[in-house]
């Protein structure tokens, strides 16, 4: 169904993106740096809340991707264009109400998850919350419109804005901290700047005659209870999986934040170059989504196992090179940040381990799974992921962490043991075949 070029014009440049982001939140985490520990926490911890609104937000976003995907593959393309509409609805009225939340409920949420930290980093954590919040419904529309670009095969569109935003967010970064001494401030405001540019462009950018699914007429958009229950059967699921997966990341981050000033921008900072790490390989994971799903639409199994196999061997290639060049960046990294030699040193170490065993077991915990939730396999890959994420990197990493005395070295051993129990389930339920029983539309 795919020639070689259509799928170097979805993934080349996903992963170009995926980069792009990865490279901007390193810049914008060692300016961030540059204002001191105490910033570095704070960004830290507060992104892990957003993190989770994030997810939640994507996990929408997925939901429609996936039917829209399969409605393509059936030739389709009204349903696929009303479906669209639709995730943008249900993304947006979630949106805004998490962001209600969040501002009404910022002191309250962060004393509650991170009231043992330093009161400078509490001070700095608030602030950068108060800007970030306020963002929720620009990264929920701009998430929808480029999961809806690559549901139709086109991620250039969103890779382009993508570039342009974040090099705004980092001008911004620049100006904001460096010029007007704004610190987490400045750095919250440049990212608000930046999504709110990318979702206007996006929309508008959706509205081209020559789009397959176009988002005009927004205003006029009234709910279809069926069309909603469809996308939500695939993005509660979903959305699920991300959110326990964020609030576990949160459990682990109030484990971390009861380490010294030292071990959490260490690991703040370890965590940041290990996400870089996974960009591109996530990127290609997306790319399958919309594979697999346009393949499943059409009704044609054995193209989706072939291109989920071709899709892995990919995978594994960017795992290998990205974990290898995390090794090569991190004393630089480490300089550029200005850490101290104790906290140059928890990087090191950790940055060599991560490489060794994210290269041998991340690739079958993360990229085949894609492939079963555009089949309509859902339900079993959030309840893995959760049971998983909750046993291993939570009670596993709180108990070597709190009672054993394992540092910054427990987080990583519980992530450790979350990847490989994950590689060795969903290894066997792909190859069982029972995530083919699954099916997205009637």
């Amino acid at each position: 169904m795919f020639s070689k070029r259509d799928l170097r014009r979805l993934l080349i440049p996903l992963i170009v993106e995926q980069l792009l982001t990865a490279l901007m939140g390193m810049v914008d985490t060692i300016m961030v740096a540059k204002v001191g520990p105490a910033a570095v926490s704070a960004v830290s911890l507060v992104d892990t809340i957003n993190l989770l609104m994030i997810y939640v937000l994507s996990a929408l976003a997925t939901g429609g991707t996936i039917v829209c995907a399969q409605y393509i593959g059936r030739k389709d393309a009204q349903s696929a264009n009303h479906a669209a509409r639709q995730v943008v609805l249900v993304v947006s009225v979630v949106a805004v109400v998490l962001t209600a939340g969040c501002l009404i409920f910022r002191k309250s949420l962060l004393q509650l998850i991170f009231g043992g930290v330093e009161e400078r980093i509490m001070t700095a954590s608030l602030q950068y919350f108060l800007f970030t919040a306020m963002s929720y419904p620009f990264i929920g529309l701009f998430g929808a419109s480029s999961a809806l670009c690559r549901a139709e095969g086109n991620s250039k569109t969103p890779m382009l804005v993508s570039a342009v935003a974040n090099g705004i967010n980092i001008a911004g970064n620049a100006v904001l901290i460096f010029v007007f001494d704004m610190g987490v401030s400045g750095a919250a405001i440049a990212t608000l700047a930046s999504r709110v540019f990318s979702a206007a462009v996006m929309l508008v950018l959706q509205r081209r005659p020559g789009c397959l699914i176009q988002l005009d007429h927004l205003l006029q958009i009234r709910p279809d209870r069926g069309m909603i229950r469809l996308i939500l059967r695939i993005g509660i699921p979903a959305g699920f999986e991300n959110g326990l997966f964020q609030f576990g990341k949160l459990a682990v981050q109030s484990t971390v934040s009861t380490l010294s000033t030292t071990a959490i921008s260490a690991q703040a900072m370890v965590a940041m170059l290990e996400g870089a790490t996974s960009m591109p390989s996530l990127a290609v994971g997306l790319g399958l989504m919309t594979i697999a799903g346009q393949c499943m639409g059409a009704g044609k199994l054995d193209q989706t196992k072939y291109y989920t196999k071709k899709l892995c061997g990919l995978s594994q290639v960017l795992i290998v090179i990205s974990t290898a060049l995390m090794v090569a960046v991190t004393l630089p990294v480490a300089k550029i940040g200005g850490m101290s030699p104790e906290a140059t040193k928890i990087m090191w170490d950790m940055s060599v381990l991560i490489c060794i065993v994210k290269s041998l077991i991340w690739v079958p915990a993360f990229t085949i799974p894609n492939a079963m939730r555009a089949s309509g396999d859902v339900k079993f890959c959030a309840i893995v992921s959760s049971v998983t994420m909750w046993l291993f990197r939570v009670v596993m990493t709180w108990i070597l962490c709190r009672h054993l005395g394992f540092g910054v070295l427990g987080v990583w051993l519980g992530w450790f043991a979350d990847w490989l129990a994950r590689m060795v389930i969903f290894l066997w339920r792909w190859f069982s075949g029972r995530w083919t029983n699954h099916h997205v539309l009637d």
